[in-house]
């Protein structure tokens, strides 16, 4: 009997989070509604891929949380996001650190409320040293500003860089690269997303709307990679 080759697994998983606000107009509320359920979608799944770590390869995930876009949106509309934050992000960092899972946030911190600031920053830092999970929160994030920055960095230091010294300037410095991006709610764009470390990683886009995305599909979405075959531009 052939012997079974064990699944290819994805050490880096990338997730962007659409269609809160479609989810709730299809339910006649507003959407606040519909990212609080996002929140609650993306608690549940968070605790899933820390819970079954082992099995699925999974050692981090990076969830896009706002966008550096996301900031021009209506007042009301962020302070909403932002409570959210307030809301359930020490909570439940406490529950993830209790699970030896770390946090990390990349992005523009500064132009954020100073509270928020400070409690993302808190989170970050109060992570375990030796965590076997790392759920990292793109907060104001734009992968063309990421860049920016790091060039401007890299002019600020006068030299000329390599890759590797130059992915140092990155806010995913010490982070693996993406093996796996999934976005959900039927658009099929990264919307600025890791542009400089997605370069090789698989896509994967479903239909479903955010606050729907659970274990179910998530563990779809790994099954999938699975079967693909990943070449870096060799034949």
């Amino acid at each position: 009997m052939e012997e079974k080759q064990p699944l290819k697994q994805p050490v880096h998983v990338g997730l962007i989070m659409d269609g809160n606000g479609r989810w709730a107009k299809k339910r006649k509320m507003p959407r606040s509604f519909g990212h609080s359920a996002g929140m609650n979608a993306m608690i549940k799944l968070v605790g899933h891929i820390s819970a079954h770590t082992q099995e699925t390869g999974v050692k981090y995930l990076t969830v896009y949380t706002l966008s550096t876009e996301n900031l021009s949106r209506p007042a009301e509309e962020l302070e909403g996001l932002f409570n959210l934050l307030r809301k359930y992000f020490t909570t439940n960092v406490k529950k993830l650190y209790a699970k030896n899972c770390a946090v990390k946030v990349i992005g523009d911190l500064t132009v954020l409320p100073e509270d928020i600031r400070e409690l993302l920053i808190a989170g970050e830092n109060n992570s375990p040293d030796d965590a076997g999970f790392t759920v990292i929160f793109a907060i104001n994030y734009g992968g063309r500003c990421e860049i920016l920055n790091a060039v401007n960095l890299a002019v600020e230091g006068g030299k000329k860089l390599n890759a590797e010294e130059f992915e140092k300037l990155l806010y995913t410095d010490g982070v693996p690269y993406p093996d796996l991006i999934i976005r959900t709610g039927g658009e099929m764009r990264l919307s600025n997303f890791l542009a400089y470390q997605a370069a090789y990683a698989e896509l994967y886009f479903t239909d479903v709307l955010f606050p729907d995305f659970n274990e179910k599909e998530f563990d779809k979405a790994l099954k999938e990679f699975s079967r693909r075959e990943r070449r870096y531009g060799k034949v």
